[in-house]
């Protein structure tokens, strides 16, 4: 006998309290969901990573994707503003189910040891999750279901015979415009696959329920053309409008038990399993409290500021889950950042091919802020980025070692007073608003310019880019020092002026590192004697901090492997490593050093 939502809600508040009386929905109608100003104006940011499916180990991708959120999260924190990560694992679904069989072990099982892989990968990247979501959770099970019951009961749903292409890999229907026919180059046999993702497919016909996806083609084109920033790059942004334009088909939602046990039952139909991708895409709504709506407005933070996905599960966040939520009457997420894949060789990576990346031992071999400074560095947003052993060492070499590190220990020179540049020219003369020397001056604009620059670049979800805004008045730095030479100064009130702009440039450039390497820039400016109250996005401005350079702490290179030295070091049975470990922030140098 089919449950109806009214019925469900009183079931569930009967038994676990999840749904308020004032939020108890009424048969066929629905609440939009609606927040006024001042709530608006204090929710947190809210991001996410997709959640990782848990068929395999993590790869390099994965990685890519948790370390683009947690800058973008780390970034509003250096704002000021409240913001919260969401990252976890997708436990259902055919593939789970097979991997599960081809191992021997239970799925709940198997999606355990998985999933603990995918959490210490986080842990290991320094990755500052506030949630970690589990679908095979009961509170995840809960709310898909409720999910459901909303649909079905607003007429979203009916059960129907289903006839196409299915791919296991992609879980999946793909039409009949989005196939091709190839020949298998190892058995030799004549097999379909999907034109999008190259996964073979296999016809299907089978009853189950269905989505209307093609009534809703309206509203989504309508959202999409009211927001034309929502999906970063712009290149995707047009392929999804286009697939719009062409026409949606109605979405299956859910698979026969008999060949899909492992997923949460259809709450009116026990004969049926819901489609993964209605089940994953929830997560981000379960972490909300969803359905104990409306919450509290200390923990209200839908909708999501930014999902970060990878490129091939576009369709799923961009048509299918925008779909799902209007038809619940729910904003969409108001940014997806859609990044590009890594390759090695120019080729896509497999395991099959020998050419993938394990991500806990790259972040072993090269430290944890060296991997990230080149991941975010070298990713491609729009293009896939080429994963290379060596430009992982020469990218950080010259960015933080030979750039950054080289300047940091360049004005703690012995030759020079630190402090008192400090003092002189941001207390004294710097308030006088006197006129600088033309290069002076230059470079007085550029670092002025430089936390704005890299700001607007985060504003338009390209990391990459504001990082090299940020790199780039490091090396505009060092250009402006070794012309400058205030080591071959004798008068040493005349080495202040382009000591105290170089230091300057290593503690505006530090303080937006933070969220890049937010290990090493701790290091650094600890080292600066920056204050850890003074180093807010509002300090980084020429001027910005008139206490620090009288007390430097040095962290010196331990040898204990934990990629806090910089140059080689000594591995397990001494055995010499490629590792970059080492203190960014040199010892105090001789004066000229590197000139």
């Amino acid at each position: 006998m089919r449950t109806s939502l009214w019925q469900f809600a009183q079931q569930r508040l009967a038994t676990r309290n999840w749904i308020c009386q004032r939020c108890l929905p009424v048969p066929r109608k629905q609440t939009k969901y609606t927040s006024d100003a001042k709530q608006e104006s204090e929710k947190p940011y809210y991001v996410t990573t997709p959640i990782f499916y848990v068929n395999a180990d993590p790869h390099i991708g994965h990685l890519y994707s948790m370390i683009l959120a947690d800058v973008l999260k780390r970034w509003q924190l250096l704002l000021g503003r409240k913001a919260l990560l969401s990252t976890g694992t997708d436990e259902h679904g055919m593939k789970i189910q097979q991997a599960a069989e081809v191992a021997n072990i239970p799925p709940k099982e198997f999606c355990d040891m998985i999933a603990d892989r995918f959490k210490n990968l986080a842990a290991e990247a320094n990755v500052s999750y506030d949630f970690f979501i589990r679908t095979s959770s009961p509170a995840h099970a809960e709310a898909v279901k409720y999910i459901w019951h909303r649909l079905e009961d607003a007429g979203y749903i009916y059960a129907d015979k289903h006839k196409g292409w299915y791919s296991v890999s992609d879980e999946t229907f793909y039409p009949e415009s989005g196939i091709a026919s190839v020949v298998d180059p190892v058995s030799g046999r004549k097999q379909q696959i999907s034109i999008e993702t190259q996964k073979v497919v296999e016809w299907t016909e089978e009853t189950n329920y269905h989505f209307r996806l093609s009534a809703l083609a309206p509203r989504l084109l309508e959202f999409y053309r009211a927001n034309l920033d929502w999906i970063v790059p712009r290149t995707r942004y047009k392929e999804v409008i286009a697939a719009v334009e062409n026409g949606l088909e109605d979405l299956s939602i859910s698979r026969p038990r008999s060949r899909l046990h492992w997923g949460i039952p259809v709450p009116t139909d026990s004969t049926q399993t819901i489609y993964v991708w209605l089940d994953a895409l929830a997560n981000y709504l379960t972490n909300t409290a969803y359905p104990t709506w409306p919450p509290p407005p200390s923990t209200s933070f839908w909708p999501a500021d930014t999902h970060v996905i990878g490129k091939d599960i576009l369709r799923f966040h961009a048509i299918y889950w925008p779909a799902f939520l209007l038809a619940l009457n729910l904003p969409p997420p108001r940014r997806i950042l859609t990044h590009a894949h890594w390759t090695m060789n120019r080729r896509k990576m497999s395991k099959s091919t020998g050419n993938a990346v394990n991500p806990s031992f790259a972040l072993y071999e090269f430290g944890v802020d060296a991997l990230r400074f080149y991941l975010l560095h070298e990713g491609g947003i729009t293009d896939d980025g080429d994963y290379d052993v060596r430009t992982v060492i020469t990218t950080y070499k010259k960015g933080c070692v030979d750039g950054l590190g080289n300047l940091a220990g360049r004005i703690r020179g012995r030759k020079f007073d630190l402090a008192r540049a400090v003092k002189r020219f941001c207390i004294e003369e710097f308030s006088l608003s006197q006129q600088l020397p033309p290069e002076a001056q230059a470079h007085h604009n550029l670092l002025q310019k430089t936390p704005q620059l890299a700001a607007e670049k985060m504003k338009d979800l390209h990391p990459n880019l504001a990082l090299k805004e940020i790199m780039n008045a490091v090396y505009e730095t060092n250009k402006y020092l070794q012309h400058a030479a205030p080591w071959a100064i004798q008068d040493p009130t005349q080495q202040d002026l382009p000591i105290y702009l170089s230091a300057e440039a290593v503690r505006i450039t530090g303080i937006l590192l933070q969220p890049f390497m937010p290990g090493k820039m701790k290091e650094l400016l600890d080292g600066l004697g920056v204050r850890a109250d003074r180093r807010g996005f509002e300090h980084a401005v020429v001027g910005g901090d008139s206490e620090y350079g009288a007390v430097v702490v040095v962290k010196e290179e331990d040898g204990d492997g934990d990629g806090d030295g910089v140059g080689v070091g000594v591995g397990d049975e001494g055995r010499k490593r490629r590792r970059i470990r080492g203190v960014l922030f040199p010892p105090p140098a001789n004066e000229g050093f590197d000139q």
